[in-house]
């Protein structure tokens, strides 16, 4: 099954717009010096555009590598459900990592590559990377660790998003 660049641009749009809502109304909760209902109004605006458009970009940037990458595999063939994930932790650094397992049923060395994608607790995606377990041997399994492109807050769960065998 091939890769599906447009359904993954869907869900990271809906990430923003899902990021910008909530920010929105942590910005209009706060305290200003200026007291009009108009500046405040404005004001938290500007912010949620910003931090929006700050967070869409981000998104769209990772999913944008993560398509390039899986668009450079050659004969790949659905493995999803190849791929297992164990439970995200978080590294020193600060970022969500995530062990992926790979089982190669095939019966010659094969690669995988394996989309992984970070979402917060109600569903909404928080970056994608692509992580490549080379050269697994006939009938084993291979682990690879995943890595967030940066700090994600919060409660964050993983779903593989594409896994090509190759």
């Amino acid at each position: 099954m091939p890769w599906n660049r447009r359904g993954a641009v869907r869900t990271a749009a809906a990430a923003a717009l899902g990021l910008t809502g909530l920010t929105g109304l942590a910005g209009l909760t706060g305290c200003s010096d200026d007291s009009t209902p108009s500046s405040v109004a404005s004001k938290a605006a500007s912010a949620v555009a910003s931090i929006g458009a700050q967070a869409t970009g981000a998104i769209a940037s990772a999913t944008a590598e993560a398509g390039r990458k899986l668009d450079n595999v050659k004969n790949g063939v659905d493995a999803k459900d190849a791929v297992r994930l164990a439970t995200p932790t978080t590294d020193s650094a600060g970022r969500s990592t995530v062990e992926v397992t790979v089982d190669n049923t095939d019966g010659s060395t094969k690669s995988f590559a394996v989309q992984v994608e970070f979402k917060d607790e109600g569903g909404n995606l928080l970056d994608t990377v692509v992580v490549t377990v080379s050269d697994v041997p006939a009938h084993k399994s291979a682990t690879a660790t995943a890595r967030s492109n940066r700090k994600l807050s919060g409660g964050v769960k993983t779903d593989v998003g594409t896994a090509l065998r190759y």
